[in-house]
């Protein structure tokens, strides 16, 4: 029996590679992919809507490094967090993170995740999963307080769910792990799904 294809994981985050080995997978490289990560403008003047932006992120991702690699199997994904129809990216600064946090404080808002898999230069098979996240109202200190942590650095959404900001949310709708940046039952199924088997 010949060797299995490798599985590459075409992220650098660490909550990505904590969240896959819950279930028992084990990337045999982890190659980031380096694309533009900007929303696209519509014909109509709009900005790319929430579903099909990261669902294009995580091909796109997919793809970067499949192109390359057709000996392997290549799982990409992409996070980000809604509030209506806007995007709220990863938070550059305190300010821009003092906005994110003001924005989500009292309401409802939702995470989506595209994931997708490429098996050895074949097609990519992907899907879109969405959660919805309740937070309670934030008072200024709620606010400063987090900011301070630097918790939020480098997260969709400007929080992390599995962190500090925990004792803010009232109440989750949909997969949890969605949330902290990979849905593992979609994530499975697509690998499985491509014949993929851990090594």
């Amino acid at each position: 029996m010949g060797k299995l294809a490798p599985l590459i994981l075409a992220s650098a985050s660490p909550r990505r590679l904590e969240l896959l080995s819950l279930i028992g997978v084990c990337p045999d490289e982890i190659i980031p992919a380096d694309i533009d990560e900007t929303p696209h403008k519509l014909t109509s003047g709009k900005t790319e809507a929430v579903r099909p932006y990261v669902a294009r992120m995580a091909i796109e991702k997919a793809q970067a490094i499949a192109k390359d690699r057709h000996d392997a199997f290549v799982l990409a994904g992409d996070t980000v967090v809604s509030v209506g129809t806007r995007i709220l990216q990863k938070a550059q600064s305190r300010d821009e993170e003092r906005y994110c946090l003001s924005l989500i404080s009292g309401r409802s808002h939702r995470v989506y995740s595209g994931v997708c898999v490429i098996a050895q230069g074949g097609k990519p098979h992907h899907r879109v999963v969405e959660s919805r996240v309740k937070v309670r109202h934030l008072s200024d200190q709620h606010i400063e307080d987090y900011i301070d942590s630097a918790e939020w650095e480098g997260k969709a959404g400007g929080y992390a769910i599995q962190g500090l900001f925990s004792k803010h949310i009232i109440s989750i709708i949909g997969s949890y792990p969605n949330i902290v940046g990979l849905p593992l039952y979609e994530t499975n199924n697509l690998l499985v799904g491509a014949g993929w088997k851990q090594n």
